[in-house]
């Protein structure tokens, strides 16, 4: 399989995804763009129980590259078992690639880096959409402030951070549990899925960004204009 290029709402940086994990992300977060697939294939492919997709296993990751490891998916949530991560893992291993992993739950990444390593050149980021939690929406992701904990054990990876979609938030627990593990780049952006989500108004998000550029480097990801201009 060809490795997929990065289009649309990705991350300017990355230059290609590669989504070896098919089934449904156990964290089943109701915002999910992987929810709103409407092609039969993606449809099929990020249904059912977690599995690794076989041929994707086998494809060439080139060199040089900047991937975003199951981008569709969360390949630390709990319920993945560990022959997965270590089969992914062991793949981006054989190739001199920069790689983005992303989750939501790194404590459990934390854990398989201390037995397994990851690749030198991995970042690690993970997302905050609020410092609240917010149970119809995270569903069966760890809470907020569990993440950021989490990433603080990272200290040997850049760490980068996604708020995105940002939701309602406390001003001073949301720059307060980010600045705690203290990430090279934060990421913000807003709901591009129209899911109902409780947002915030363009003053708070100009206050936060103000905050956290205190500490760190913002990124605006284009869909945060349509709160920005409200």
């Amino acid at each position: 399989m060809p490795l997929n290029k990065s289009k649309g709402n990705m991350y300017e940086w990355i230059t290609h995804t590669w989504n070896p994990l098919g089934g449904k992300c156990p964290h089943g977060c109701s915002y999910c763009s992987t929810n709103k697939f409407y092609y039969p294939n993606l449809i099929e492919k990020y249904s059912g129980e977690p599995r690794l997709i076989e041929k994707e296993l086998k494809t060439n990751l080139g060199s040089d590259n900047f991937i975003f490891v199951c981008a569709q998916n969360d390949l630390f949530a709990e319920s993945i078992p560990m022959e997965f991560i270590w089969m992914v893992n062991e793949h981006c291993k054989k190739y001199n690639n920069k790689y983005l992993f992303q989750t939501k739950n790194p404590k459990r990444l934390y854990e398989f880096y201390y037995k397994h390593g990851l690749p030198k050149q991995s970042v690690i980021c993970t997302t905050i959409e609020t410092d609240k939690w917010i149970p119809k929406v995270m569903k069966n992701s760890p809470y907020p402030h569990v993440r950021a904990m989490s990433m603080a054990q990272l200290k040997e990876f850049d760490r980068y951070v996604t708020i995105e979609p940002v939701m309602k938030f406390n001003l001073y627990w949301m720059v307060s549990i980010i600045k705690s593990f203290n990430p090279i780049q934060v990421n913000i952006g807003a709901d591009s899925g129209n899911s109902n989500l409780p947002e915030p108004n363009a003053k708070q998000i100009k206050e936060l960004i103000n905050e956290l550029e205190k500490f760190t480097i913002v990124k605006q990801k284009n869909n945060l204009n349509r709160l920005l201009n409200d």
